[in-house]
């Protein structure tokens, strides 16, 4: 039998799953507009584009290797209630490949349809974040990563997601250029989800907020 704190503890799990739903669609429209995807979908994107692996399954390698990475920084101080954001990474990776199946008929004829789409995906990635945040359970392995920064070097957090944002379209520019002579999957897009996902995040705070006061109970106050 479930006890409240265990049916509580779901509802956050589900409230989560629903907001990788809505952040695996924002980066399927990121890519189907084709102006750059996210930092974050940059190199799974340049290695869907390089090797047999799909955007999801190229995710899920990633999300791999920052956790391991976050274990490596953090040693003994590493929680073990973060390998959680190995069957997170897993169900967003399936979610991504899904969404992209789903969009796989949408498609773009000019330049100013493609950058409506671009704002579309970069609104649903930044709703998608809100729900994680106010999930209040897990987090993906990329803020993970982040945050196992700060901890081990006392960084800011905003600072630290600048430095590790450009770092991974760095490593995307560096793969799609070494591997196949031209970038993909950074352009101007990229640039706009850099700087627009965490205020469309955080305008939406509210709104997410009062959905989860609705679904989640009282516990929800306690999200960050």
């Amino acid at each position: 039998m479930i006890t409240p704190k265990g049916a509580a503890l779901l509802k956050r799990y589900v409230f989560l799953f629903v907001g990788l739903t809505i952040m695996a669609f924002g980066v399927g429209c990121s890519i189907k507009a084709g102006l750059g995807t996210s930092p974050i979908s940059s190199v799974p994107y340049a290695l869907s584009r390089i090797t047999p692996l799909t955007v999801g399954t190229a995710t899920i390698a990633l999300h791999c290797v920052l956790i391991v990475l976050q274990i490596l920084l953090l040693r003994r101080q590493y929680d073990l209630i973060q390998l959680m954001q190995l069957p997170v990474a897993l169900v967003f990776g399936v979610l991504t490949d899904g969404a992209l199946w789903v969009l796989q008929g949408v498609s773009v004829s000019n330049y100013p349809m493609s950058w409506a789409l671009c704002i579309v995906g970069i609104l649903l990635v930044g709703i998608g974040v809100r729900f994680e945040v106010t999930a209040n359970v897990v987090t993906l392995a990329g803020e993970g990563m982040v945050l196992a920064v700060c901890k081990a070097f006392s960084t800011r957090f905003a600072n630290t997601k600048v430095g590790f944002d450009v770092t991974l379209v760095v490593v995307s520019c560096l793969l799609s250029l070494g591997f196949l002579g031209h970038l993909e999957g950074v352009r101007e897009g990229t640039v706009a989800a850099a700087l627009l996902v965490g205020p469309a995040s955080k305008q939406m705070s509210g709104a997410v907020e009062g959905l989860a006061r609705l679904a989640l109970g009282e516990e929800s106050k306690s999200s960050p």
